[in-house]
């Protein structure tokens, strides 16, 4: 069941949940709260830091999201660096990530974006050693993917990601709801991202990509259109979007929606009729062990406007 179609809802189950909502709720804002007092302490590190999150559960775009922002940090003259707790990953200490790192250990992410992004990419538990191993690694600018409310780790600059179509569903805390923090949190960040038809102070940002890759290699690229009737494989936090978009470029999709951050077996994309199997790309990471000939991602490039580039980068100078 997507858990969507209860968040979205106000009915009585979302009411009888509702008072360990504002608990919550209570507990996350008094949290902040301490760190923001000096009760609880901020560490902060000696290179900008720019934490990139969200404040509802799901997918949002983040992970491409990160990639163009390290782009366009590099364009600037900037050496960014991603830090990230790897989840999915059965690492916890402190690791450099690299294209070839095994995501059973670092995550799907973390190996994601060390191919995508070309930059050192550390995994930990601990966001504030993260940081300092990327500033010892020579990196001038933290990117912290998904650490908004890791409030230990100080930051220069809070980025928030949204899907434009969920939004914040119903507007509660967990459980009733999809909101980590209290829906205010939103407006206070320093920017806001929306992947979608953006709201008033929202950037919006869109995801391309027309052309399918083979997983695992082996096969020159095509363009999707091309692949017809396929079976669509997503364990991402929307994967009912990814279906959505193959249809849009054309295809029959026969839709196969896993957990997010699944670990895939041969067994899970078995599928007798012999048609293509197209997945994302952060599953493609996790089945290029065992990859066949017919599976194929899609890999997608967040375009964004780069006036929003520029005004990141004013704001670390």
């Amino acid at each position: 069941m997507d858990p969507w179609r209860f968040w979205r809802a106000r009915g009585f189950w979302n009411r009888f949940f509702w008072p360990v909502s504002v608990l919550y709720c209570a507990v996350t804002a008094a949290r902040r709260r301490l760190y923001e007092k000096g009760i609880l302490r901020v560490c902060r590190v000696s290179r900008p830091v720019i934490v990139v999150g969200n404040i509802t559960v799901g997918g949002t775009g983040k992970t491409p999201f990160v990639v163009w922002l390290c782009a366009q940090l590099q364009a600037s003259g900037r050496r960014p660096g991603v830090a990230l707790r790897g989840y999915g990953g059965l690492n916890r200490a402190l690791l450099e990530v690299r294209p070839t790192t095994d995501p059973a250990i670092a995550g799907d992410e973390a190996v994601l974006l060390a191919r995508r992004t070309g930059h050192v990419v550390v995994v930990c538990a601990d966001r504030v050693a993260a940081a300092r191993a990327l500033i010892a690694r020579g990196c001038d600018v933290v990117v912290c993917d998904d650490g908004l409310q890791h409030y230990r780790l100080g930051r220069t600059l809070e980025i928030g990601i949204l899907d434009g179509v969920r939004r914040f569903g119903n507007e509660y805390c967990l459980p009733s709801g999809p909101l980590r923090e209290r829906r205010a949190r939103w407006e206070a960040l320093d920017f806001r991202v929306t992947q979608g038809a953006p709201g008033p102070g929202e950037w919006a940002m869109r995801l391309e990509g027309t052309v399918a890759y083979a997983v695992g290699g082996g096969e020159a690229p095509i363009p999707v259109a091309r692949l017809g009737r396929v079976h669509g494989v997503a364990g991402i936090g929307n994967p009912q979007r990814f279906f959505a978009y193959l249809r849009h470029l054309g295809l029959e999709v026969v839709a196969h929606a896993f957990p997010d951050h699944h670990t895939y077996v041969r067994e899970d994309l078995d599928f007798a009729d012999g048609d293509s199997v197209v997945m994302t790309e952060k599953d493609a990471v996790k089945c290029e062990a065992f990859a066949r000939p017919g599976w194929w991602y899609v890999p997608v490039t967040a375009v964004v406007d780069t006036d929003l580039a520029r005004r990141i980068v004013a704001r670390l100078a």
